[in-house]
């Protein structure tokens, strides 16, 4: 039965607490578009993506009339791109990356992801060649995102793919230094990807999806924050019971969202993502969640611990709302779009050594964030190894998105826009890792990865 009490609270999340499903995300498998010939190859995905896409955000704003919904994004997942670029040249993999872009355009979606590469074991050659065009193919497009997953629990780390993705983010910086480098924000490298990720800049269609599916990202940072400031002075027990009742809420609203959007479609419905994901906007901060639990400030001392209780009643209380809840699922912490980790970073409290911790135990890693300019190929490199060991030792998913802007430092900042905010740049450790990246080859897997 229809309970008043629960539809008024509901409004109030839209109205007060930015309750909002944060994209709907279609997924798009491009297996059957392969050719010998590049503008057969390219032709086919065009058209492919237009037909299945035709009606996705009129069908998202529909949804969002009749239920009063905010729904901010409409978007696309493809195959990732180095799976069905073949035998072709750079050449086709730029002209592949420009299809997407326009693909993208005449469906008016704002992202389309699947520019891509998996190689935690290792290379195959089309994988190396089209990680090669990265830099030019983010820097020739507009909204095409692109991601490269490098290790994983079972296979262990490539770090020659981690040697090489430190070249391609400064490069990509440099391509894109007319627009405050925002190429990187659009690129982001894994380990433990995973195949369903509605959110970008990671998303692709996993090669063992449906020929298209229905993927939703519900975001709540508000609602959450919102529920423990009404809590009052409650012990912890409590407290993560009332952040999985909350999540349950907020997951029931994208599971609405994900089945009328798949019925109105005819595609298959995927999962829901309940990751908090915060924006720019004051009250939408997942680091103003941790604070409202009784820290000073994010960052200080306790922050780790505070954010694996929150991550862990979040995915609880998502998992009681939907039967298929997938992605990264869980809290975000990218800094540039969190007022509330702005804050913490200007203020002095949160450094890039405490965001790594937090990484351990919340649903992504290091996220847009900026860095100077002039930070060398290896310790970017360096960054994303630590990263990865610690996915790969947790059997998580971790991330890396940072953003050397070209010709700024410490001190200065840089403004993105809309979802993608700004971010002071950090100040981070120059000291090289060099010698230890380049000795290359592959980290073994850990023990506990031979379980079958």
């Amino acid at each position: 039965m229809i309970n008043t009490a629960d539809i008024l609270e509901t409004i109030n999340m839209i109205r007060q607490e930015n309750l909002d499903i944060r994209t709907i995300t279609m997924g798009i498998s491009l297996f059957d578009c392969v050719s010998d010939d590049p503008k057969r190859l390219c032709a086919n995905i065009y058209d492919k993506i237009t037909k299945k896409a035709e009606h996705l955000v009129k069908t998202g704003e529909e949804i969002e009339k009749q239920y009063g919904i905010p729904i901010v994004n409409k978007r696309i997942s493809v195959t990732p791109v180095s799976l069905i670029g073949g035998a072709h040249k750079e050449e086709t993999y730029i002209e592949i990356a420009k299809t997407l872009d326009n693909a993208a355009h005449a469906l008016g979606v704002n992202f389309i992801g699947g520019y891509s590469a998996l190689v935690e074991k290792g290379f195959t050659e089309g994988a190396k060649r089209m990680i090669h065009t990265i830099p030019e193919a983010l820097a020739c497009t507009e909204r095409v995102c692109s991601s490269v997953n490098v290790a994983s629990t079972k296979a262990g780390t490539n770090m020659d793919a981690v040697n090489m993705m430190g070249r391609i983010i400064k490069e990509t910086a440099l391509r894109t230094k007319n627009a405050d480098s925002i190429g990187c924000a659009k690129l982001v490298v894994f380990a433990n990807v995973p195949m369903d990720n509605p959110f970008m800049a990671g998303a692709f269609h996993g090669v063992g999806e449906n020929e298209c599916a229905i993927n939703v990202g519900v975001s709540g940072p508000g609602v959450v924050a919102s529920a423990i400031r009404r809590a009052g002075d409650c012990d912890l027990s409590s407290l993560a019971d009332i952040i999985k009742k909350t999540a349950f809420k907020i997951t029931r609203v994208g599971q609405l969202v994900a089945t009328e959007a798949s019925n109105r479609l005819g595609v298959p419905f995927g999962i829901v993502d309940l990751s908090l994901a915060p924006t720019p906007a004051i009250g939408d901060s997942v680091a103003r969640i941790l604070e409202e639990m009784g820290l000073e400030c994010c960052g200080c001392f306790g922050t780790t611990a505070a954010l694996a209780m929150l991550n862990d009643a979040v995915k609880k209380g998502g998992v009681m709302a939907s039967s298929h809840v997938g992605g990264l699922s869980g809290a975000f912490i990218p800094v540039s779009e969190d007022e509330g980790m702005i804050h913490a970073l200007e203020a002095g409290c949160l450094k890039m050594e405490k965001l790594e911790a937090m990484t351990a135990v919340c649903s992504v890693g290091l996220d847009m964030i900026a860095i100077p300019g002039d930070t060398e190929e290896a310790v970017i490199s360096g960054i994303i190894a630590d990263e990865t060991a610690i996915g790969v030792a947790n059997t998580k998913t971790t991330a890396v998105r940072v953003i050397p802007v070209y010709g700024k430092g410490p001190g200065e900042n840089v403004r993105f826009g809309g979802l993608l905010g700004y971010a002071p740049i950090m100040d981070i450790s120059t000291v090289s890792p060099l010698k230890f990246i380049s000795r290359g080859g592959r980290i073994p897997a850990p023990i506990h990865s031979l379980k079958n």
